[in-house]
């Protein structure tokens, strides 16, 4: 099928320009003025902007946590993701604990995929365990087009200590890889747990008193004191606040490589959503915890001055029955949030439309960076000859309502509840093929497993 989209605005990190996309089979041709194509289906896109498809780095699709499993699975998940724009998700395939191979976790990720997704799909690799054998795989998972790998500080099931946490990220430099690596001082979090259990404090309002910013900030000042004796660029994920920013700062200004990425619901929540009542904050429990206004001010200006690269979504959604597993002791609420549907009308009407960001800067931090960190520019991330035809037709003018009864997640609570949006998704093109017109699904499972190489310079 050959599409001709007319008249709209092709928006990439260098600017904004009114030009024509020819679209053949699953690649762009021709981009340029004034293009005509006869036997080409036209699309007037009039007034609208055309983003390369979103990208979202950071997502956890029937994923087992807390007694529990995700409510959103590959089919939901990419579902919500095709109708916000996201053309590609990177999840995460783990090892387990217990002498388990990271063949073994890529396996059992593809079986969990495969066949399932409305939007392209690729996995980082999470390390829990760390031996010769691991050590071995690293190659063979770079032969399976994955690049880019996952370390925790925290969580009893996942977490490595800082002498595997140095050898991995070394070794995974020594390949031209990097980890994306969740900052938690696991330690300090339990005793403070510990301490508020003791005081019968049980309520979700106690969720970010036990995991203050400061110990956010100290696991990214030791990851990046690490870091710095291994010689390795690693990738702070889901940052959420000043303290933790200034330790990536520093570090950078000692000649260090350090990537950052936030989320959504940093940006535009703050912690009064843990004492809403009648229990309504579990919805918001996600680690690290959304923090306070300053710090999303901070994250804001991040993003304009370049400082923060990506914004993902640490999509992980629950519904309010398995939020409920925790009613009488908060650290049993299972964590995190839905995000991927809404990721791209949030970030232009409380970003762009604010002024907070140019739609130019969306554009590298939704599209370009993460294309690019992530091993897959320019066949994503761009609008250009020879580019995977994953277009956004973003229509700058529709405004809709954000809720619970019309978001295509399998959820019955949406953190931006209410939420007004100006600027919307119009149509998605997935690899040439119109999967979502006029804002509706109308192609579904078309996604395909994306092999990546290395990551390429942002500059």
């Amino acid at each position: 099928m050959k599409y001709l989209l007319k008249n709209g605005t092709v928006i990439s990190g260098a600017g904004t320009r009114k030009q024509d996309v020819l679209v053949e089979g699953e690649k762009i041709i021709k981009v340029g003025e004034d293009l005509s194509q006869p036997d080409a289906k036209v699309v007037d896109v009039s007034g609208k902007l055309l983003f390369p498809g979103f990208i979202d780095g950071h997502t956890h699709f029937d994923l087992e946590v807390a007694g529990t499993v995700t409510a959103d699975d590959f089919e939901t998940g990419t579902r919500a993701a095709i109708l916000g724009g996201t053309t590609l998700v990177i999840d995460f395939a783990s090892q387990d604990k217990g002498g388990h191979t990271l063949k073994e976790g890529l396996e059992k990720w593809h079986k969990k995929a495969d066949g399932k997704c409305s939007c392209d799909y690729s996995f980082h690799m999470s390390i829990v365990e760390w031996n010769e054998e691991t050590k071995k795989e690293i190659q063979d998972m770079i032969n399976e087009g994955i690049t880019s790998f996952k370390l925790y500080m925290t969580y009893p099931a996942m977490i490595v200590d800082d002498e595997d946490l140095y050898k991995i990220i070394k070794a995974l430099n020594e390949k031209g890889c990097f980890a994306g690596v969740h900052c938690e001082n696991a330690g300090v979090i339990d005793a403070l747990i510990q301490e508020a259990k003791a005081q019968g404090k049980l309520g979700p309002e106690n969720h970010p008193l036990v995991r203050p910013d400061t110990m956010e900030a100290e696991a990214v000042h030791r990851l990046l004191v690490i870091a710095k004796e291994a010689g390795a660029p690693v990738m702070v994920v889901h940052l959420t606040n000043r303290k933790a920013y200034e330790e990536i700062v520093r570090a950078r200004e000692n000649g260090q490589t350090v990537f950052a990425e936030t989320c959504p619901q940093y940006l535009l929540l703050d912690d009064s959503v843990y004492s809403k009542p009648d229990f309504e904050g579990a919805k918001y429990v996600c680690a690290p915890p959304i923090r306070k206004k300053e710090d999303q001010d901070c994250l804001w200006k991040a993003l304009a001055d370049g400082d923060i690269q990506t914004v993902a979504t640490d999509q992980c959604s629950f519904t309010l029955a398995q939020k409920a597993m925790g009613k009488a002791d908060f650290t049993k609420i299972p964590g995190g949030l839905p995000g991927v549907q809404t990721r791209g009308t949030l970030l232009y009407t409380y970003g762009v439309r604010t002024g907070k960001i140019t739609v130019e800067k969306m554009c590298q931090l939704l599209c370009e960076n993460p294309a690019k960190l992530y091993g897959v520019y320019p066949n994503k991330g761009a609008i250009a000859e020879g580019s995977d035809a994953d277009i956004v037709v973003f229509d700058p003018e529709k405004e809709n309502v954000i809720s619970a009864e019309t978001h295509a997640y399998n959820t019955d609570n949406n953190p931006y509840e209410g939420f007004e949006v100006h600027g919307d998704i119009d149509k998605v093109f997935l690899r040439g093929n119109l999967a979502v017109d006029e804002g509706k699904l109308v192609q579904e499972k078309l996604g395909a497993y994306i092999k990546r190489g290395l990551r390429q310079p942002l500059a």
